[in-house]
């Protein structure tokens, strides 16, 4: 589905065709006609458009026929049906910057552009450059709002399991830390996509841009760092779990072991003084 976003006097206000300073947004479901559609409408290569559909598409930036194309990893909610799942996984968003639009598409919905899309009224799309940055901003937003949601239940599923020793609450840690693996690995990729992007200029910033640009790597960091920290003590905790349930289950074997051999003498000695008895008669 193809929507098209301008900013008039303040207002976001969605337009049936493209215009001059227009967001254009792609969101499932994808028709091949519509990527082919955009394409020529707005000179586009349409592998920029396709390569929004693969999910583990890398974050990296790019230039063609004047085009600029840039992936960034965003988190989103896991919707598999799996129970053994991670509960969030990450996700391409592709940016493509044209001479006169915007383009944004996004394999799966995600709450980046839902914020991009409802702080759009405060934007100016004649600063093409700040616009991409604020998406930028939108995810690193997203991400240390789910990694602080992550840590809470993290806490929660650790105080059930010390009560309770539940099946249930260790798999949800197991799916917390598989998550979190998604959370690191995309933001290290995308803290070097934006250390790239400062170093080589290739959105030709200026000295305000360059300075947001360098605040948000140093947000990255700062959200890499939390993941990591938190997925070290997720990594302890279960450790440490795994160590108490062999513990509990060695003194089950000798106590399971002691009652084996008690019952094992008692028998031998009914069986003895059964064969005696039989004798004396």
């Amino acid at each position: 589905m193809i929507q098209y976003f301008k900013n008039i006097e303040g207002q976001t206000i969605e337009i049936d065709k493209p215009d001059m300073g227009v967001w254009v947004n792609l969101v499932p479901p994808f028709k091949e006609e519509e990527f082919i559609e955009i394409s020529e409408e707005l000179a586009i290569p349409v592998e920029f458009l396709r390569d929004s559909l693969d999910i583990d598409e890398r974050p990296r930036y790019e230039t063609e026929d004047n085009v600029k194309f840039i992936v960034i990893k965003t988190p989103t909610e896991n919707n598999s049906f799996s129970d053994s799942d991670a509960f969030y996984i990450t996700i391409p968003i592709c940016i493509i910057l044209t001479h006169t639009q915007i383009v944004t598409v996004n394999s799966f919905d995600n709450g980046a552009i839902k914020k991009f899309l409802n702080s759009f009224q405060k934007r100016h799309p004649d600063k093409k450059n700040m616009m991409i940055l604020k998406v930028f901003e939108k995810v690193v937003q997203n991400f240390m709002e789910l990694l602080k949601e992550i840590n809470h239940r993290r806490n929660q599923y650790e105080n059930s399991l010390y009560k309770t020793n539940s099946n249930e609450d260790l798999l949800n840690l197991l799916r917390i830390q598989k998550s979190l693996v998604y959370f690191v690995t995309a933001l290290r990729s995308n803290e070097l996509l934006m250390m790239k992007l400062e170093r080589s200029n290739f959105l030709g910033l200026n000295e305000e841009e360059k300075e947001f640009l360098l605040d948000l790597i140093v947000d990255t960091s700062q959200a890499l760092e939390m993941a990591n920290v938190y997925n070290n003590i997720l990594a302890n905790t279960i450790d440490a779990f795994a160590s108490i349930i062999s513990n509990n289950l060695n003194k089950i074997m000798k106590r399971l072991t002691y009652i084996a051999i008690i019952v094992l003498s008692v028998t031998v000695l009914i069986i003895g003084w059964y064969f005696m008895e039989k004798k004396w008669f």
